[in-house]
C-alpha cells in the first residue's frame, strides 16, 4: 500500500517564479475550503467558483487569515514561502448560461489553467428541476461540470494540466446501468433522492474515464474524499419529518466511527492535483479514495460502454439546450 499523503510534502510553486492557476468550484466551504487553502499555501492563484459573492469573499478573507496563522507557526517557511492569490469567479451550476459566462471570463483573464477541481455538489435533495430542465442533482454534480470542463480544455491543454472530479462512494448505490436522464421521481422521495445522487456521481466517474481516452495529454482523475459528515450537505435529510431523526442518528454514528474532517477529506483532492507521482501514462482515468489511495469504482461506473453512452447522452442534451460541445 502507498504511504499516506503528507500535504506539506507536495510541490510548492513560488508565484513570482512559476505561476500556477487553479479553479475550484464550491471552494468556499467544506473540503473545497481546505483544498483552496492548501493550493494557496502552495503558491497557486486560485479561483473560487461560487454563486454567492458574499459567502465566497468572506471565505477568501478567512483563508488568507488562516494561511497567515499557519505560516507563522511553520518556522522554516515564515520568511521564504510566498502564498498565491485568491479570486472570486461567479458561477451558478444550476444555470448553464452562468457556466458559459464564467468560462468566458476565465478565458479572458488567463491563458493557462493548471488544475481544474470539479468539487461543488449537492446531496440528497428533494426532486426538482433546474431552469435548464435537468434534475437538480444531476446538473449541479455532473452536467454543469461537464460543460465547464469542456469549455476550459484549451487552457488546460496549454498548461498540460489536471482535471480532478470529486465523486462519492455513494455511486455504489447504482447497481445496474441507468439512463443518466432517469429522474427517479418516485415515492418515497426520502429513498429515491439518494438514487438520484448516486446516478450523478456515477456519471462523474464515467466522465473522467472518457476524458482520459479523448484527451490523454491531460491527467483526469475522480475520487471519493471520505465520509465527511461535518457538512451542511445533509441538512435537508435531517430536517425531514419522522425519518429526519433516523438520518441524524445514522450520520452521527457513521461520522464517529468512520468519518473524516473536512481537511482530511481534502487530502485526496490535493494529492491528485499536486502529486508528481501521478502521470497521464499510468494514472489517467483512475479513481482514488480517502487519503489519496487508488481504488476501484463500481462495475457500472468503470464500464467504458456505459461511460460512452453517458457521454453521448450529455452532449445531445446540452446541444438540445443550445450548448454545442
Amino acid at each position: 500500500m502507498a504511504k499516506p499523503v503528507n500535504v506539506a510534502d507536495l510541490p510548492y510553486y513560488d508565484p513570482v517564479v512559476d505561476k500556477k492557476v487553479a479553479l475550484v468550484t464550491g471552494g468556499n466551504s467544506g473540503i473545497g475550503y481546505y483544498t483552496v487553502l492548501h493550493l494557496y499555501l502552495h503558491g497557486f492563484k486560485v479561483y473560487l467558483g461560487g454563486r454567492n459573492s458574499h459567502r465566497v469573499n468572506h471565505a477568501i478573507k478567512e483563508i488568507r487569515q488562516e494561511a497567515k496563522v499557519r505560516l507563522q507557526k511553520d518556522k522554516d517557511n515564515t520568511l521564504s514561502r510566498k502564498v498565491g492569490q485568491l479570486e472570486y469567479l461567479h458561477i451558478d451550476l444550476t444555470d448553464l448560461n452562468s457556466v458559459e459566462k464564467a468560462c468566458k471570463k476565465l478565458r479572458t483573464q488567463e491563458t493557462t489553467l493548471d488544475v481544474l477541481i470539479n468539487n461543488a455538489g449537492v446531496m440528497a435533495l428533494p426532486y426538482g428541476l433546474t431552469k435548464d430542465n435537468f434534475e437538480i442533482q444531476m446538473q449541479t454534480n455532473y452536467i454543469s461540470h461537464f460543460l465547464l470542463t469542456i469549455r476550459l480544455l484549451p487552457l488546460l491543454k496549454a498548461a498540460h494540466g489536471r482535471i480532478v472530479t470529486v465523486s462519492s462512494v455513494g455511486h455504489q448505490l447504482i447497481l445496474f446501468n441507468c439512463n443518466p436522464g432517469s429522474q427517479f421521481n418516485y415515492w418515497p422521495d426520502a429513498f429515491f433522492m439518494w438514487c438520484r445522487y448516486a446516478l450523478a456521481k456515477t456519471a462523474s466517474i464515467q466522465f473522467t474515464k472518457m476524458l482520459a481516452i479523448k484527451h490523454p495529454d491531460i491527467l483526469s482523475v475522480s475520487l471519493h474524499p471520505g465520509l465527511v459528515m461535518n457538512t451542511n450537505l445533509f441538512s435537508y435529510c435531517t430536517r425531514l419529518p419522522f425519518v429526519g431523526i433516523f438520518f441524524w442518528i445514522l450520520f452521527q454514528v457513521v461520522g464517529y466511527f468512520f468519518g473524516v474532517s473536512n481537511e482530511q477529506g481534502s487530502i485526496s483532492t490535493l494529492k491528485c492535483a499536486l502529486s508528481p507521482d501521478l502521470s497521464t501514462e499510468l494514472d489517467n482515468g483512475a479513481y482514488f479514495t480517502t487519503g489519496g489511495y487508488m481504488s476501484t469504482p463500481s462495475r457500472v461506473a468503470r464500464s467504458l460502454d456505459n461511460a460512452a453512452s453517458t457521454w453521448i447522452w450529455t452532449v445531445n442534451e446540452l446541444r438540445n439546450r443550445g450548448h454545442e460541445v
